[in-house]
């Protein structure tokens, strides 16, 4: 029986009993966890994966709401394609640090979007740097935000970097960037900077696929089903002070030789169905990028990893070819 394509994805049909029978046990064997101290001594949750004969190691950056357990598909297809890989969760998710004063963990909070980046030095100083070179980037949605602030003061780290819809400005629905603002920093200043932004509710069971960021079925019920188990997991949704820092960050990322600051190599993918990120704000940036490149990836929403095979499949082979290029 076939459960992967040629570069180790999972092929849907038997998605789940894949991941819990063979991945996951697999990636169990291999990782290790280290114990590390982010910005402000913030305790963050990091883990590796080595790879028997590594022709490089790969960094993971997750995105808004998410945690590096995410991934293990993707830590799986990179492994076998003879990559180390590290990942970790930013602060605010999954096993990392949260702030005190918050008793739901759905809620996900931030004081400043720069402390995201000093976590990341830190992952790239104790633990990246126990790695083999050449160093790689994967990273999605406010993961790219992050790296990409990195990547400008830190432009002769990483060899190369692959953007995953991007967060270079999140999608405001319609409210004007004046407005946005003007309301989380008015509630920031009431103090209420720690509270759930009013149009967020907390974390209630199972999310519905219609409305989700992937596009494959399977992909989605396998994490759906381990996010309600797990509570450490269940964040989904921001605070006042989170969507303000996201709001500002644009400014950050667009500014006047911002981009240019950027050394290596960086393809960015943005997805044609995407309503958490705005496309137009993506292709500024990386026309920027003295190195970039911006590819379209059809029928895809927000999560391109998350997508059905149709489209995960080929968008993939492009991410490993860009992956294993020679810095």
């Amino acid at each position: 029986m076939e459960y992967f394509n040629e570069d180790y994805l999972i092929l849907s049909e038997h998605y789940a009993q894949t991941m819990e029978n063979i991945v996951l046990p697999f990636l169990r064997q291999r990782e290790k966890q280290h114990p590390l101290k982010g910005f402000e001594d913030r305790p963050l949750y990091c883990v590796s994966y080595p790879a028997e004969k590594p022709r490089g190691t790969v960094l993971i950056v997750h995105g808004f709401t998410e945690n590096a357990f995410k991934y293990a598909e993707i830590i799986y297809s990179l492994l076998q394609n003879s990559f180390s890989v590290v990942a970790y969760d930013q602060r605010g998710h999954g096993r990392s640090w949260r702030k005190e004063g918050i008793p739901d963990v759905s809620l996900t909070h931030v004081d400043h979007f720069s402390d995201y980046v000093r976590d990341m030095e830190i992952v790239v100083d104790q633990v990246l740097s126990h790695f083999p070179k050449p160093w790689t980037l994967f990273t999605h949605s406010m993961g790219g935000a992050v790296s990409s602030l990195y990547l400008m003061s830190h432009p002769d780290v990483f060899a190369r970097a692959a953007l995953c819809a991007p967060m270079i400005a999140p999608n405001r629905n319609g409210v004007p960037l004046s407005g946005a603002k003007l309301i989380c920093h008015s509630a920031r200043l009431a103090g209420r900077g720690k509270d759930r932004l009013f149009a967020s509710k907390p974390f209630n069971g199972p999310e519905e696929f219609s409305t989700s960021c992937a596009t494959s079925k399977e992909r989605f019920d396998w994490y759906d089903a381990i996010k309600q188990a797990r509570k450490e997991f269940q964040n989904n949704g921001p605070s006042y002070t989170w969507t303000l820092e996201s709001l500002r960050v644009t400014k950050a990322l667009l500014a006047p030789g911002a981009p240019e600051k950027i050394a290596c190599p960086v393809l960015l993918f943005t997805a044609e169905q995407d309503n958490s990120v705005l496309p137009e704000e993506q292709k500024a940036f990386i026309s920027r990028v003295p190195k970039g490149k911006q590819v379209l990836v059809k029928n895809a929403r927000h999560e391109i990893f998350r997508s059905e095979d149709s489209v995960l499949f080929p968008w993939w082979r492009q991410v490993l070819s860009f992956l294993k290029e020679n810095p």
